[in-house]
């Protein structure tokens, strides 16, 4: 007969297992990103398998996030040096944040690249569950996550990533 774990312990090992899956998502191992549809600010849909054969930027944020509205111009840079060579982005807004300082936020500062809405918490939760803002994922041409960043990228770190996986075939 197994003895009985205590639920201090259960909880501890559900949280340990928690853990490796984000350190596994953080560094460098290559999950295919999860099948999703984004709803964009114009209506279109948008699905994880058009993204394959370039290279993109998937960043949750809102616009209450501090650290996301001052990481945001340097994204758009990041998008106007890269765009040309295979590069996409994909603004994926949090389900709390009103639509419509989505969309004023977007148009107000010409946000150049797709914005999604993610009205039901689906997207955020078939991405690992995403709660904190800015989270950021980069994918590679075939569709897998290379990278995860919690808070602002280090964006010179970032380009050169984005160089290298733009280099592969």
């Amino acid at each position: 007969m197994r003895p009985r774990q205590s639920p201090i312990l259960s909880r501890a090992l559900a949280g340990l297992t928690a853990l490796a899956l984000t350190a596994a998502l953080a560094g460098c191992a290559q999950d295919a990103a999860p099948e999703s549809t984004f709803v964009l600010l114009d209506g279109s849909r948008q699905t994880t398998a058009d993204m394959k054969g370039k290279v993109t930027l998937v960043n949750f944020w809102a616009t209450s996030c501090t650290t996301c509205v001052a990481e945001m111009p340097q994204i758009v840079s990041t998008y106007d040096k890269y765009k040309a060579k295979g590069y996409d982005t994909l603004a994926v807004a949090m389900q709390y944040d009103p639509p419509s300082y989505v969309v004023n936020f977007a148009e107000t500062r010409k946000l150049p690249f797709k914005v999604a809405i993610d009205n039901t918490g689906k997207v955020a939760q078939a991405w690992g569950d995403v709660k904190l803002t800015p989270t950021t994922y980069i994918v590679n041409k075939q569709g897998q996550i290379v990278k995860k960043y919690v808070g602002a990228p280090n964006f010179d770190e970032l380009h050169k990533l984005i160089e290298k996986l733009l280099a592969e075939a």
